[in-house]
């Protein structure tokens, strides 16, 4: 039986219906020649390269021990792969809106924590896939998030024959603990750590995934000081507004090249200069002091470890009280040098070489960072995974837009994911509708500030 790491036990029991764990993606494809079928067989056939994804969370007795992945006897596929249409005429909100409704529930316990759903009825012929994962299920390049291993990079990519699948029985109760009993026997410290993480409570748990997941946040210093109070840390509800900006890779790496700093800086700088307008829309007062606090999530690793396999936490001061684009992105520049320094952060470069569609799984790693976050830490979480600057399909069909869907962190109103994917990069703004729920105005000043920072490129 393999256990549940302290950590993703501590996503487990963090989690309550007003804050889902699970991170999501939203593929916007070309309308496939085979239609949603072909897409359901193709699910199907490569389930055999993620076998977690057919396995269960099975509590132990007493909590004597972590709970364990155990084969799910029940598993159809059908109760995770679903359909959906649009009613017409399939415009790109009512797929939003249909995607806010799909990531406010959370996943089931009793199943395997994925979901998938096959969106049917956009304009053009267009299909959508909206992924759910729970972190919990995504450890690296161990185990890859579902929509990883759904895509290829040729639309002629042969789909493999599905493979029978033998399910193990689920161990008895008597099972479970005579094996957590026999762990305390052949490693007494367990005992010590087993009785700590049953008899914490969700605050204690949370202290301690914060330094296990973000490797000991790397901003210490700022975390000694409260974020400041803003509207983004609005009480918690357990519905959700998606929304997403677009824009122009290349115009990024204009800005880059004519100022400095790296893509990510970029980025960071117009989700700042949004946030800045968004903040003054609702008659905050900024002035130049004003910062809001972000974690961004960084890949790092060891000398023994693959690129891109550990996400480090790294708390930025956002300087939304600085009016001009340029010195705010010199600023940023600055603050996120401490990252790549202190943790030898992955450039994109070694993420583009991870095998395959790296950005779900890297995302579901970001949220893991970030998890155990109180308001008092952090304002909102801001993820950016470079994505590859190709074509990709789904059962032949092409990949036209990617969108990422972080998790609200407890006690926060938004997150922001990004992905650049052939050519383009992609927001996906996930926000609590009773506290932000104007976020679709932010949504348009991140593709306003985008546009005043190439025209400070000249």
């Amino acid at each position: 039986m393999e256990h549940l790491s302290t950590l993703d036990a501590s996503f487990l029991h963090l989690e309550d219906p007003h804050t889902p764990m699970h991170v999501a993606g939203v593929l916007v494809l070309e309308a496939p020649a085979g239609g949603l079928d072909a897409i359901a067989a193709l699910v199907a056939a490569r389930l055999p390269l993620v076998p977690r994804y057919r396995q269960r969370v099975l509590e132990v007795p007493g909590h004597l021990a972590t709970p364990v992945w155990a084969d799910d006897p029940d598993f159809a596929i059908d109760h995770h792969v679903r359909r959906s249409a649009l009613p017409r005429p399939g415009t790109h909100d009512q797929l939003l809106e249909l995607v806010s409704r799909v990531i406010a529930r959370p996943l089931d316990r009793s199943r395997p924590l994925w979901e998938l759903y096959l969106v049917e009825g956009l304009a053009q012929g267009r299909a959508a896939v909206v992924t759910k994962t729970h972190p919990a299920l995504v450890d690296g390049l161990g185990t890859m998030d579902i929509g990883q291993v759904l895509l290829d990079d040729s639309p002629d990519a042969p789909v493999p024959e599905p493979v029978p699948w033998l399910t193990r029985p689920l161990p008895s109760a008597v099972q479970l603990v005579g094996e957590a009993v026999g762990g305390y026997v052949t490693r007494p410290s367990a005992v010590v750590e087993t009785a700590r993480h049953a008899a914490t409570d969700v605050r204690a748990t949370g202290a301690r995934l914060t330094g296990a997941a973000g490797g000991a946040v790397r901003a210490a210093r700022s975390a000694l000081f409260a974020a400041p109070r803003t509207p983004l840390n609005a009480a918690g509800g357990s519905q959700r507004r998606v929304v997403v900006a677009r824009g122009d890779l290349d115009d990024v790496k204009r800005v880059r090249k004519a100022h400095g700093g790296t893509v990510n800086d970029v980025l960071l700088t117009v989700v700042t200069g949004a946030l800045r307008e968004w903040l003054l829309s609702r008659g905050q007062a900024v002035v130049g002091s004003t910062s809001v606090r972000a974690l961004v999530p960084v890949s790092v690793h060891d000398a023994e470890e693959a690129p891109g396999t550990r996400v480090s936490g790294h708390l930025v001061d956002l300087p939304v009280g600085e009016p001009n684009p340029r010195l705010r992105l010199a600023r940023l520049s600055y603050a996120m040098l401490g990252a790549s320094r202190h943790g030898r952060s992955v450039g994109a470069e070694a993420l583009l070489a991870l095998t395959g569609f790296a950005p779900p799984t890297l995302h579901a790693l970001g949220a893991r960072a970030a998890r155990g976050l109180s308001r008092r830490v952090a304002n909102l979480v801001v993820t950016n995974v470079p994505g590859p600057q190709v074509p990709l399909y789904a059962a032949g069909a092409r990949v036209l837009e990617v969108f990422p869907v972080v998790p609200l962190a407890p006690g926060h109103g938004l997150s922001i994911g990004i992905t650049s994917y052939d050519g383009r990069v992609f927001f996906g703004l996930n926000a609590d509708r009773s506290g932000v729920g104007d976020v679709d105005l932010l949504a348009d000043l991140v593709e306003q500030e985008l546009a005043v920072l190439v025209e400070t490129a000249g």
